[in-house]
């Protein structure tokens, strides 16, 4: 108990250690094999996050065998040649971290969050899971099992839980950007031991991963211990498979009916985006933001307050590396038929079209822009994945100090711009979700 209380001073401090720093400090090299590191001093608190962004997401998956870079996921915590089952986690909360990972369409990124004086053990950590990760049958039993739990809670047995695999099936024709990065269960089901040993070998290599070590650290130390344990990792054998496909634009509008577990209908419009380095996306991120928000969105104060034709209206910005995906959506009000939501929509993404945002509103949505992104650095964990972020997508660690720039030179004609070229009603894709009774009623007429 008094480690945990301990812990969790140290987490509030972690917090609060980076609020505001509007420039980060960083130091970065390569090792033989490949392996970029950048490091990051911040030593207000003995704290220090190491993390690895591998550059395979959903996206680099064979179409037969989807769900791969997700299991993986879960699977390089089962421990590796010198770690026993289990105890990577243990070794991690026993000296009072954390640790985590998440994995999207493009990257899969782990993390420990440590007491200072433990960066060499996460640092080993890390490089028993580049080097020596353990893939075998009874890991991929325990894991499957995981992943299908998780995709029951969290897609079949979830209200409107479908939205996203839905979404992306209609949005990207050619692109493997089509699946979910949860995949399929059958195509896991039917890989063999060799297939994950050979996509372990093809993607967790150094040459394609950056390694980021930010906190109370010493710069030569740090650099000392990251060469002990991860010069001796082999770089990766063939060049690293990164899909060329670029989606074809689409001229006509795809409709679809989702009958859903749920009692309320929703309607659901998605529309393709630039590539994340594109010069737009910074005009499209501020345009959501404009459009869904928050509370005080310009979708939400109109639908949902003043009309009241919607329970709630949100989006989810996917910007993708190859080009990503708008989507929004919105919950009809008891008694509002989806397409009277649909309608009111429109018109209001039609408004922001032909007459772009107010001064008011730009300079009110500037403020707001400005605070996420300092907020985004206002942790130790999120500097380190915001540096990692700025050097795979961008190619550069110092775009994590010109970022706010970008976002500054957006104009409100920008703004009006890409409203007018990316939210197309040609090329959209519009999926009503209603309630499975109305399915069976359909079914009966």
């Amino acid at each position: 108990m008094k480690k945990y209380i301990i812990w969790l001073i140290g987490v509030f401090f972690y917090h609060a250690a980076a609020f505001g720093q509007t420039n980060i400090d960083f130091r970065e090299f390569s090792l033989d094999n490949g392996l970029h590191v950048i490091m990051h001093k911040d030593n207000k608190t003995p704290i220090v996050v190491t993390s690895v962004m591998y550059h395979v997401g959903s996206k680099n998956e064979d179409p037969e065998r989807t769900g791969f870079a997700h299991f993986f996921e879960h699977l390089l915590f089962e421990g590796s040649e010198n770690i026993e089952r289990g105890q990577y986690t243990d070794l991690v909360e026993g000296n009072g971290g954390a640790l985590n990972a998440f994995t999207s369409n493009d990257i899969t990124y782990y993390y420990e969050l440590m007491p200072s004086n433990y960066l060499e053990l996460a640092l080993y950590l890390e490089s028993e899971r580049m080097l020596h990760a353990k893939i075998d049958e009874v890991g991929l039993e325990t894991q499957r099992e995981v992943v299908k739990e998780e995709k029951r809670q969290r897609y079949d047995n979830q209200p409107y839980g479908t939205i996203l695999p839905e979404t992306l099936v209609r949005a990207y024709t050619k692109h493997p950007y089509q699946w979910a990065p949860i995949g399929s269960l059958d195509h896991l089901n039917a890989a063999s031991l060799d297939e994950f040993m050979q996509f372990y070998k093809d993607f967790y290599v150094p040459n394609n991963a950056i390694l980021t070590i930010a906190g109370d650290i010493d710069y030569d130390q740090t650099e000392a211990w990251v060469k002990k344990y991860f010069s001796e990792v082999p770089k990766g054998e063939k060049e690293i498979y990164r899909p060329k496909i670029e989606e074809p634009r689409k001229t006509e509008e795809i409709r679809d009916v989702i009958y859903d577990n749920i009692q309320i209908p929703a309607i659901i419009q998605a529309y393709n985006l630039p590539p994340k380095n594109h010069p737009d996306a910074y005009a499209m991120e501020m345009l959501s933001t404009y459009l869904t928000g928050g509370k005080s969105s310009l979708m939400t104060k109109e639908l949902v307050d003043k009309q009241q034709k919607a329970l709630v209206i949100a989006a989810i910005p996917l910007d993708l590396e190859d080009g990503g995906i708008f989507i929004m959506y919105g919950i009809a009000n008891m008694g509002v038929e989806p397409e009277d939501l649909e309608k009111e929509v429109d018109l209001l993404i039609q408004k922001v079209q032909e007459e772009g945002i107010s001064n008011q509103d730009f300079q009110k949505l500037q403020n707001i822009i400005e605070n996420d992104l300092v907020s985004k650095n206002s942790s130790i964990e999120g500097i380190a994945q915001n540096l990692a972020e700025s050097k795979l997508f961008y190619g550069d660690t110092g775009y994590i100090n010109r970022e706010l720039e970008k976002y500054r030179e957006v104009s409100r004609a920008d703004i009006q711009r890409v409203a007018r070229e990316y939210l197309t009603l040609d090329g959209r894709v519009v999926l009503y979700y209603l309630p499975k009774s109305q399915q069976t009623a359909a079914s009966l007429e």
